[in-house]
C-alpha cells in the first residue's frame, strides 16, 4: 500500500532528482530486477530497500538523501514493481534476495554501502549485513520487523483492539487462519474474487498504517499491480519471511561496530516501537531516535524529517 503523503513531508525532503541511469539486471530463475541510480556518481553508495513485501521503490524515495554527496540507489526486488516477471513467487525467497543485492553490488562495483531500508525493508537489511558484514559501511533501519511470528500476528489479529471496525471487515467470511484465508483467495481463478481479496487485503493495511485517518485508503493502481504486490507479500508471510526463528535477533551481535541509526514512529501500529528497542540494544553503539508522533509511513513528515537528518548526519560517520 502506498500513503502519498510527499506533498505534505516536502519541506523535509532534498529536492527531485531524476536518475541517470535505469536497467534491468538479470539475476537468475528468470528474474530480471529493475534497478537505478541518481545523485553523485562519485559520491558515497547509499542503496534504498524497499518494504513490502511486494512494494517497490519509488522517485520520491530519492529524496532522503543529498544528491551532492550519495550515490542514491533503488532496485525493485523480485516480482515487485518494475522488475520482470510482476509478481513472480519462483525462486522468490529472503535468501534469493540477499543474494540479488549482492550481485548488484558487484554489478555497480561498489565495496561498501549504507543500506537504507523501512519495515520489511529493514528486515532484509539486517538480513544481508549478516550474511555480508564487510560490505555494509551503515545502516539507517526505520520502522524495525523482525519477521517472527508474533509480529505478524499483531498485524493479523493484535491490531484490531485499535482498529475494530477494519479487522471486521478484513476477517468477514474467513474460516481459517486469515493469512491462509487470503492466499487461498488470491489464488482463485476467478480474477474478480483475487482483485477484491487483494483490494480489501489493501485496505486494512492502509487503516492500520493510519488508524487515526478516517478517510486512509489503499490508494489507487492498476489490477495487476495490486494482485502482484499482495501475492508476494503473502507469500513472504505464509512462510515465515524464510527465516528461522529469532534468526535476525540472536545473531545482532556478528553485525559489528558499523554505524546504525534507528528511526520509529512511537504510533507506529505495524511496527511497534519494541522491536526497534530490541534491535538497537541488540547491536553495539546503535542509536534510536523515537518520533513521538511518529507513525509506520517513512513519508510522515515528522518522520521524513527525522530520516533525511539522519543520512544528514552519517555522512560524517561514514568519512571517518
Amino acid at each position: 500500500m502506498v500513503v502519498d503523503q510527499s506533498q505534505v513531508a516536502g519541506e523535509a525532503f532534498y529536492p527531485s532528482i531524476e536518475p541517470y541511469r535505469r536497467d534491468l539486471l538479470d539475476v537468475g530463475g528468470g528474474h530480471r530486477i529493475y534497478f537505478e541510480e541518481s545523485g553523485n556518481p562519485e559520491g558515497f553508495p547509499v542503496i534504498f530497500i524497499h518494504g513490502g513485501p511486494g512494494s517497490q521503490s519509488r522517485p520520491v524515495h530519492r529524496r532522503f538523501f543529498d544528491p551532492e554527496f550519495y550515490r542514491v540507489i533503488l532496485f525493485d526486488q523480485r516480482g515487485c514493481g518494475q522488475s520482470t516477471p510482476l509478481g513472480s513467487l519462483s525462486d522468490n525467497t529472503t535468501s534469493h534476495l540477499i543474494a540479488d543485492m549482492d550481485r548488484l553490488r558487484r554489478h555497480l562495483n561498489v565495496e561498501r554501502w549504507l543500506l537504507f531500508g523501512g519495515s520489511w525493508g529493514s528486515t532484509l537489511s539486517l538480513a544481508y549485513a549478516l550474511s555480508h558484514a564487510d560490505h555494509v559501511a551503515a545502516m539507517i533501519l526505520r520502522g524495525v520487523f523482525l519477521g517472527s511470528r508474533s509480529e505478524v500476528d499483531w498485524f493479523v489479529s493484535g491490531v484490531r483492539i485499535v482498529v475494530p471496525e477494519a479487522w471486521a471487515e478484513f476477517a468477514r467470511n474467513a474460516v481459517v487462519p486469515l493469512v491462509e484465508h487470503y492466499r487461498r483467495l488470491i489464488d482463485d481463478p476467478g480474477h474478480e474474487v483475487a482483485l477484491a481479496a487483494a483490494k480489501r487485503w489493501c485496505a486494512y493495511e492502509a487503516k492500520v498504517m493510519e488508524p487515526a485517518n478516517a478517510t486512509a485508503s489503499a490508494g489507487a493502481g492498476a489490477a495487476q499491480d495490486i494482485l502482484a504486490r499482495v501475492r508476494v507479500q503473502l507469500h513472504y508471510l505464509a512462510n515465515d519471511f524464510f527465516l528461522q526463528p529469532n534468526e535476525l535477533l540472536d545473531n545482532l551481535w556478528r553485525i559489528g561496530n558499523q554505524p546504525v541509526i534507528i528511526v520509529q514512529g512511537r504510533m507506529d501500529m505495524v511496527c511497534p516501537p519494541a522491536t526497534a528497542l530490541a534491535v538497537a540494544q541488540g547491536i553495539e553503539g546503535a542509536e534510536l531516535h523515537v518520533v513521538p508522533t511518529g507513525g509506520h509511513s517513512a513519508l510522515q513528515p515528522e518522520v521524513a524529517a527525522e530520516l533525511c537528518d539522519a543520512t544528514r548526519r552519517m555522512r560524517t560517520r561514514i568519512q571517518r
